[in-house]
Protein backbone atom coordinates (compact mmCIF):
# COMPACT_ATOMS: atom_id res chain seq x y z
CA UNK A 1 0.00 0.00 0.00
CA UNK A 2 2.98 1.93 0.86
CA UNK A 3 4.59 1.67 -2.57
CA UNK A 4 1.45 2.05 -4.62
CA UNK A 5 0.48 5.64 -2.30
CA UNK A 6 4.65 6.70 -3.22
CA UNK A 7 4.00 5.65 -7.02
CA UNK A 8 0.93 7.69 -7.09
CA UNK A 9 2.06 10.43 -5.26
CA UNK A 10 6.00 10.36 -7.12
CA UNK A 11 3.25 10.64 -10.53
CA UNK A 12 1.57 13.75 -9.32
CA UNK A 13 4.87 15.75 -8.87
CA UNK A 14 6.24 14.43 -12.41
CA UNK A 15 3.07 16.03 -13.96
CA UNK A 16 3.72 19.26 -11.63
CA UNK A 17 7.19 19.88 -13.21
CA UNK A 18 6.26 18.98 -16.89
CA UNK A 19 6.12 22.21 -18.64
CA UNK A 20 2.22 22.45 -19.92
CA UNK A 21 2.09 23.98 -23.88
CA UNK A 22 -0.59 25.94 -25.41
CA UNK A 23 -1.53 23.40 -27.97
CA UNK A 24 -0.75 23.74 -31.62
CA UNK A 25 -3.38 24.99 -32.82
CA UNK A 26 -2.41 28.05 -31.06
CA UNK A 27 0.74 28.03 -32.62
CA UNK A 28 1.79 31.70 -34.14
CA UNK A 29 3.11 31.87 -37.67
CA UNK A 30 5.82 34.30 -37.84
CA UNK A 31 8.33 35.46 -41.58
CA UNK A 32 10.99 37.13 -41.44
CA UNK A 33 12.39 38.79 -44.61
CA UNK A 34 15.07 40.82 -45.39
CA UNK A 35 13.46 42.77 -48.67
CA UNK A 36 17.06 44.11 -49.85
CA UNK A 37 16.24 47.91 -50.35
CA UNK A 38 15.57 50.03 -53.48
CA UNK A 39 16.79 46.83 -55.67
CA UNK A 40 14.80 43.80 -53.91
CA UNK A 41 10.93 43.00 -53.14
CA UNK A 42 8.50 45.93 -53.33
CA UNK A 43 5.43 46.50 -51.37
CA UNK A 44 3.55 43.96 -53.90
CA UNK A 45 5.87 41.37 -53.73
CA UNK A 46 5.29 41.19 -49.46
CA UNK A 47 1.85 41.16 -50.31
CA UNK A 48 1.85 38.18 -52.84
CA UNK A 49 4.05 36.60 -49.97
CA UNK A 50 1.52 37.05 -47.89
CA UNK A 51 -1.32 35.79 -49.47
CA UNK A 52 0.38 32.63 -50.03
CA UNK A 53 1.65 32.02 -46.73
CA UNK A 54 -1.27 33.78 -44.60
CA UNK A 55 1.48 34.81 -41.55
CA UNK A 56 0.40 36.14 -38.24
CA UNK A 57 3.63 38.18 -38.16
CA UNK A 58 5.58 39.64 -40.87
CA UNK A 59 9.07 40.90 -39.88
CA UNK A 60 11.39 42.41 -42.42
CA UNK A 61 14.75 43.98 -42.42
CA UNK A 62 15.74 46.44 -45.07
CA UNK A 63 12.06 47.96 -45.31
CA UNK A 64 12.28 51.26 -47.11
CA UNK A 65 9.27 53.64 -46.83
CA UNK A 66 7.25 51.55 -49.98
CA UNK A 67 6.22 49.20 -47.37
CA UNK A 68 3.99 51.63 -45.33
CA UNK A 69 1.47 50.62 -47.91
CA UNK A 70 1.28 47.50 -46.59
CA UNK A 71 -1.73 48.03 -43.84
CA UNK A 72 -3.38 49.87 -46.84
CA UNK A 73 -3.37 46.90 -48.83
CA UNK A 74 -3.54 43.89 -46.14
CA UNK A 75 -4.90 45.53 -42.87
CA UNK A 76 -3.67 44.73 -39.72
CA UNK A 77 -1.21 46.84 -37.50
CA UNK A 78 2.04 47.81 -38.65
CA UNK A 79 5.44 49.89 -37.73
CA UNK A 80 9.01 50.53 -39.16
CA UNK A 81 11.74 51.97 -37.53
CA UNK A 82 14.24 53.61 -40.14
CA UNK A 83 18.16 52.90 -39.28
CA UNK A 84 19.55 56.34 -38.49
CA UNK A 85 20.75 58.06 -41.68
CA UNK A 86 19.34 55.48 -43.45
CA UNK A 87 16.42 54.97 -46.30
CA UNK A 88 15.55 51.68 -44.83
CA UNK A 89 14.65 49.64 -41.21
CA UNK A 90 13.09 46.96 -39.48
CA UNK A 91 9.52 46.86 -40.33
CA UNK A 92 6.53 44.49 -38.69
CA UNK A 93 3.27 43.39 -39.60
CA UNK A 94 0.88 41.69 -37.53
CA UNK A 95 -2.37 40.25 -37.94
CA UNK A 96 -3.71 41.22 -34.99
CA UNK A 97 -3.53 44.29 -32.48
CA UNK A 98 0.39 44.78 -30.64
CA UNK A 99 0.09 44.63 -27.29
CA UNK A 100 1.78 47.57 -26.99
CA UNK A 101 3.30 50.14 -30.03
CA UNK A 102 6.47 48.52 -31.29
CA UNK A 103 9.50 50.28 -30.22
CA UNK A 104 13.06 50.68 -31.36
CA UNK A 105 15.83 49.91 -28.60
CA UNK A 106 19.90 50.69 -29.36
CA UNK A 107 22.49 48.32 -29.88
CA UNK A 108 26.17 48.13 -29.91
CA UNK A 109 26.72 49.38 -33.04
CA UNK A 110 29.64 49.65 -35.63
CA UNK A 111 30.97 52.73 -37.16
CA UNK A 112 29.71 53.16 -39.84
CA UNK A 113 26.16 51.61 -39.35
CA UNK A 114 23.79 52.88 -36.39
CA UNK A 115 21.86 49.80 -35.43
CA UNK A 116 19.01 49.38 -33.16
CA UNK A 117 16.33 46.00 -32.28
CA UNK A 118 12.49 46.26 -33.32
CA UNK A 119 11.01 45.01 -29.72
CA UNK A 120 7.22 43.39 -30.48
CA UNK A 121 4.82 42.59 -27.28
CA UNK A 122 2.21 39.87 -28.57
CA UNK A 123 0.50 39.78 -25.05
CA UNK A 124 1.96 36.66 -24.74
CA UNK A 125 5.35 36.73 -25.96
CA UNK A 126 7.94 39.28 -27.31
CA UNK A 127 10.15 39.07 -30.53
CA UNK A 128 12.82 40.98 -31.62
CA UNK A 129 13.06 41.75 -35.23
CA UNK A 130 17.04 42.07 -36.01
CA UNK A 131 19.64 43.12 -38.83
CA UNK A 132 22.72 42.65 -37.19
CA UNK A 133 25.98 44.27 -38.09
CA UNK A 134 28.81 41.91 -40.20
CA UNK A 135 31.23 41.97 -37.45
CA UNK A 136 31.58 37.98 -35.85
CA UNK A 137 32.44 39.65 -32.33
CA UNK A 138 29.80 42.63 -33.02
CA UNK A 139 26.63 40.68 -33.79
CA UNK A 140 27.36 38.14 -30.97
CA UNK A 141 27.55 41.18 -28.52
CA UNK A 142 24.25 42.92 -30.05
CA UNK A 143 22.33 38.93 -29.80
CA UNK A 144 23.71 39.17 -26.12
CA UNK A 145 22.31 42.83 -24.92
CA UNK A 146 18.97 42.01 -26.97
CA UNK A 147 18.18 39.01 -24.82
CA UNK A 148 18.78 41.20 -22.14
CA UNK A 149 16.56 43.54 -23.02
CA UNK A 150 12.79 41.09 -23.52
CA UNK A 151 11.79 38.55 -21.18
CA UNK A 152 10.83 35.26 -21.21
CA UNK A 153 9.36 33.41 -23.32
CA UNK A 154 10.49 35.32 -26.35
CA UNK A 155 11.97 35.09 -29.83
CA UNK A 156 14.94 36.94 -31.93
CA UNK A 157 14.47 36.62 -35.52
CA UNK A 158 15.55 38.33 -38.51
CA UNK A 159 19.22 38.98 -40.66
CA UNK A 160 22.29 37.95 -38.34
CA UNK A 161 24.99 38.36 -41.00
CA UNK A 162 26.17 35.52 -38.68
CA UNK A 163 28.36 32.14 -39.54
CA UNK A 164 28.25 29.24 -36.94
CA UNK A 165 27.08 29.21 -33.40
CA UNK A 166 25.28 32.39 -31.98
CA UNK A 167 26.82 31.12 -28.63
CA UNK A 168 23.75 33.08 -26.66
CA UNK A 169 22.96 31.75 -23.25
CA UNK A 170 19.42 30.27 -22.31
CA UNK A 171 18.71 30.42 -26.25
CA UNK A 172 17.80 28.00 -28.89
CA UNK A 173 18.18 27.83 -32.48
CA UNK A 174 15.16 26.91 -33.56
CA UNK A 175 15.06 28.02 -37.20
CA UNK A 176 15.41 26.10 -40.65
CA UNK A 177 18.84 24.93 -41.10
CA UNK A 178 18.95 25.59 -44.97
CA UNK A 179 20.52 28.37 -47.10
CA UNK A 180 19.21 31.45 -46.73
CA UNK A 181 21.60 33.72 -48.35
CA UNK A 182 24.68 33.42 -51.16
CA UNK A 183 27.24 35.28 -50.26
CA UNK A 184 29.13 37.43 -53.60
CA UNK A 185 26.22 35.41 -55.38
CA UNK A 186 28.57 32.27 -54.87
CA UNK A 187 28.48 31.23 -51.29
CA UNK A 188 25.61 29.46 -49.66
CA UNK A 189 25.27 30.83 -45.98
CA UNK A 190 22.11 30.72 -43.54
CA UNK A 191 22.63 34.51 -42.33
CA UNK A 192 18.44 34.29 -41.13
CA UNK A 193 17.67 32.94 -38.16
CA UNK A 194 15.32 32.13 -35.59
CA UNK A 195 16.34 31.84 -31.29
CA UNK A 196 13.84 31.27 -29.07
CA UNK A 197 13.69 30.92 -25.25
CA UNK A 198 10.77 29.72 -23.43
CA UNK A 199 9.25 28.95 -26.35
CA UNK A 200 9.00 25.63 -28.50
CA UNK A 201 8.95 25.29 -32.77
CA UNK A 202 6.87 22.80 -34.43
CA UNK A 203 7.89 24.00 -37.89
CA UNK A 204 10.33 25.97 -39.86
CA UNK A 205 10.97 26.27 -43.03
CA UNK A 206 13.32 28.73 -45.77
CA UNK A 207 10.82 29.57 -48.59
CA UNK A 208 11.30 30.08 -51.96
CA UNK A 209 13.82 33.05 -53.38
CA UNK A 210 12.19 35.62 -55.34
CA UNK A 211 12.68 39.26 -55.67
CA UNK A 212 15.47 40.04 -52.76
CA UNK A 213 19.12 38.44 -52.25
CA UNK A 214 17.55 36.57 -49.40
CA UNK A 215 15.41 34.06 -48.96
CA UNK A 216 11.84 34.46 -46.59
CA UNK A 217 12.27 31.86 -43.12
CA UNK A 218 9.25 31.05 -41.54
CA UNK A 219 8.58 29.21 -38.12
CA UNK A 220 5.30 28.48 -36.13
CA UNK A 221 6.10 28.75 -32.39
CA UNK A 222 4.41 27.96 -29.48
CA UNK A 223 5.02 29.61 -25.99
CA UNK A 224 5.41 27.59 -22.62
CA UNK A 225 2.82 27.96 -20.39
CA UNK A 226 5.03 28.17 -17.50
CA UNK A 227 7.62 30.91 -18.94
CA UNK A 228 4.07 33.28 -19.65
CA UNK A 229 3.21 32.60 -16.25
CA UNK A 230 6.68 33.82 -14.75
CA UNK A 231 6.47 36.89 -16.78
CA UNK A 232 2.81 37.92 -16.02
CA UNK A 233 4.48 37.66 -11.90
CA UNK A 234 6.99 40.00 -12.67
Amino acid sequence: MKRQVLRIFNEAVARKKKPVLVRDVESTKIISWNLLRRTGATVHDVVALMEAEQPDILLMQEATEEIDLLPELMGGYYARAPLPGRIHGVACWSRYEFARPPRACTIPSGAVVKRHVQIIESGTFSLANVHLSHGQMLNRRQLRRIAALIPTPCAILGDFNLVGPAFVPGFQDVGPKGTTHKMVDVLPIRLDRCLVRGMRCVEARVLPIFASDHRPILVRLIPDLTAIGSKRHR
